[in-house]
C-alpha cells in the first residue's frame, strides 16, 4: 500500500481527478457501425445455435483510509468487446480491447472455429425488459474526491472517540459505473447501465493486551451521496464497534453436534453456498450438481421456500437484464421444501430443454456467461426470533458470518462464524469465538426445524466467485432454527 501524503494528494486532486471526469467513452455505435457490425456477427454465427456480441466499457474508483493516513486511491477504465458462437454444448469465445470492425472480423475467425458449419438452429432473441431496475447516475462523480476523504477521516475520527479501547480503523469507499451493449444476429439491440456503490468500516479494539475486530458496511446500485450521509455511516461505525467489543469478552467456542439458530440476513451467505451453487443449471445438467436429478422432490423441509430474484430496486445483486440480454427475474428454486427450479442462462437451459432465467452473467467482456445468482433468499415464517433461540437445549446462536466454501458435487460446506453466543436450555450465555458450522447443504435442510418471521437481506457487500469470475450478489434469510450441525471450535 502506498501512503498518500499532502503533497501526492495536491497532484491527485489537479492531474488525475479532472482527468477522471472527463473521460468520455465513444459510444458503441460509432466504434463498431451497425450494418458492419451485424453483418460480421451473421457471419460468425452461421450454422451456431446461439450467440452474440457482448461489448462493455466500465470505470471504477476506490479509496482505503487506514490508521488515520489515505493509505490508497486507484482509478480504472477499460472496455472491449466478446463475440460468442454456441453450437449445442460447444462455445467459441474471443474478446479485445479494439473496438473496431477489424478486431471483431479477427475473433469471428476464431470462434467460427467452434461452431464450424453446425447447421443449427438460432435461438429466439430475448424480449426487451419493461422496467429499469435501479438509476443510470455515475456513482464516482457524485461527490468531489476532497469530500470522500473527508468522509473518511470523519469515520475515522468518529470510530476513535466512540471508545478509547478502539486502536485501528480502516474506511473504505468503491464506486463503478458498467456500461454493456448486446448485439444479436437479428439486429435486437440490448443496453444497460449499473451502477454500484459500497462502503465498508473494520476497527480493533484492545483492552489488557487482547486485540478484536469487528466490521460492517453496505451498498447497492446507487450513488455516493447516502453512503456519505452519516446517518448511514454511523450506524454502520457503531456496529462495527459493537461486534468488535462483543469478541472482547468471547470464550472458546464449543465442539461437537448441536442446535444452531442462524440469524437474519447476512447468513444467508451459507444458504448462498450450500445449496445456491448446487442449484444452478449448467451443474446439473453435467450431474455434478448433489441436486441434480432431484426435479420435484423434497430437499428442504416443509415450509422452507427459496428463491433467486434479480429485480429487486437498487440491490447489489439485482440486473435489469443479465449478460445475454434476458431480462431479469424471480425464479423460485425451491417451493414448501420441493425443488421446482434451478437458475439458467441460455445455453443450458437449450440443452436442458427449459427456459432462461436471466441468470446469465458475466465478470466482464473478457469471459463467458455461465448460470449465477443474483439475490437468493429464503422466506420467512411465522415464529419469533426469540422463540427459536429459546428452543435451544444445548447449542448456540449464530448471528454473523464470515467467510466459507463449499464442494459443489456433495454440498459439504464450512463456515466460520464472526458473531455466535452459547446457548443452554434457551438461556443465552457467552459469546464465543472460533465457532465453524459444517456440513452438507442437502442435510442442513431436512434439519431446518423453524423459521423466524424476520426475513433480511444482507446490507449489500457480497461477492461471489465461479470459475474464475466474479459478479455481485446479495443474500437473505430469516433466523432459522435447525438441528443437527456440526460445530467446531475448541472442545469444552
Amino acid at each position: 500500500m502506498l501512503t498518500l501524503n499532502r503533497r501526492f494528494l495536491d497532484l491527485y486532486q489537479k492531474n488525475w481527478v479532472p482527468f477522471m471526469d472527463n473521460i468520455n467513452f465513444r459510444p458503441f455505435e460509432t466504434q463498431l457501425p451497425e450494418p458492419d457490425a451485424l453483418a460480421t456477427l451473421r457471419s460468425a454465427l452461421a450454422g451456431a445455435d446461439d450467440g452474440e456480441i457482448f461489448a462493455e466499457r466500465r470505470k471504477s474508483e476506490s479509496l482505503v483510509f487506514d490508521d488515520g493516513r489515505l493509505r490508497s486511491a486507484s482509478y480504472d477504465a477499460s472496455e472491449g468487446f466478446g463475440l460468442r458462437a454456441i453450437r449445442q454444448d460447444v462455445t467459441g469465445y474471443a474478446h479485445s480491447t479494439d473496438l473496431s470492425i477489424a478486431a471483431l472480423r479477427r475473433a469471428s475467425d476464431t470462434v467460427r472455429l467452434a461452431v464450424a458449419d453446425g447447421g443449427g438452429t438460432m435461438a429466439d432473441a430475448p424480449q426487451p425488459p419493461q422496467t429499469r431496475l435501479y438509476t443510470d447516475i455515475d456513482p464516482i462523480s457524485t461527490q468531489p474526491f476532497q469530500i470522500k476523504v473527508d468522509t473518511l477521516r470523519e469515520i475515522d475520527s468518529f470510530a476513535r472517540d466512540l471508545d478509547p479501547r478502539v486502536v485501528q480503523v480502516s474506511a473504505s469507499l468503491a464506486a463503478s459505473l458498467q456500461e454493456i451493449e448486446i448485439l444479436r444476429a437479428d439486429g435486437t439491440q440490448l443496453r444497460d447501465v449499473r451502477p454500484m456503490a459500497r462502503l465498508n468500516v473494520s476497527l480493533i479494539v484492545d483492552e489488557n493486551g487482547r486485540r478484536e475486530s469487528g466490521s460492517a458496511g453496505g451498498g447497492g446500485r446507487v450513488g455516493l451521496d447516502g453512503l456519505i450521509d452519516p446517518a448511514d455511516w454511523k450506524p454502520k461505525v457503531q456496529e462495527a464497534l459493537r461486534i468488535a467489543l462483543v469478541n472482547l469478552t468471547a470464550v472458546p467456542a464449543p465442539a461437537g453436534v448441536m442446535e444452531v439458530v442462524l440469524g437474519p440476513g447476512w447468513p444467508g451467505i451459507l444458504l448462498h453456498e450450500a445449496i445456491g451453487h448446487g442449484l444452478e443449471g449448467d451443474f446439473n445438467r453435467k450431474g455434478s450438481s448433489v441436486f441434480a436429478d432431484m426435479m420435484g422432490q423434497r430437499i428442504a423441509a416443509p415450509g422452507v421456500t427459496v428463491l433467486d430474484d434479480g429485480t429487486i430496486p437498487d440491490r447489489r445483486g439485482s440486473i435489469t437484464v443479465d449478460d445475454e440480454g434476458t431480462p431479469s427475474q424471480k425464479t423460485t428454486l425451491i417451493e414448501d421444501g420441493v425443488l421446482v427450479g434451478y437458475m439458467q442462462d441460455r445455453q443450458n437451459a437449450r440443452l436442458m430443454g427449459t427456459t432462461p432465467t436471466g441468470n446469465g452473467r458475466r465478470q466482464s467482456y473478457a469471459h463467458a456467461p455461465m448460470p449465477r445468482m443474483t439475490n437468493t433468499y429464503m422466506l420467512g415464517g411465522g415464529t419469533d426470533p426469540a422463540d427459536l433461540v429459546a428452543d435451544i437445549k444445548d447449542g448456540i446462536w449464530a448471528v454473523g458470518f464470515g467467510g466459507g466454501q463449499v464442494d459443489i458435487t456433495n454440498g459439504k460446506f464450512v463456515f466460520s462464524c464472526t458473531e455466535a453466543y452459547r446457548v443452554k436450555n434457551g438461556k443465552v450465555g457467552d459469546p464465543v469465538k472460533g465457532a465453524t458450522l459444517i456440513g452438507d447443504g442437502a442435510t442442513a435442510l431436512k434439519q431446518i426445524r423453524a423459521l423466524g418471521n424476520d426475513m433480511a437481506l444482507d446490507p449489500g457487500m457480497g461477492n461471489c466467485g465461479k470459475a474464475g469470475q466474479w459478479v455481485p450478489v446479495g443474500v437473505g434469510q430469516p433466523s432459522v432454527l435447525m438441528g443437527g450441525l456440526t460445530v467446531g471450535g475448541a472442545a469444552t
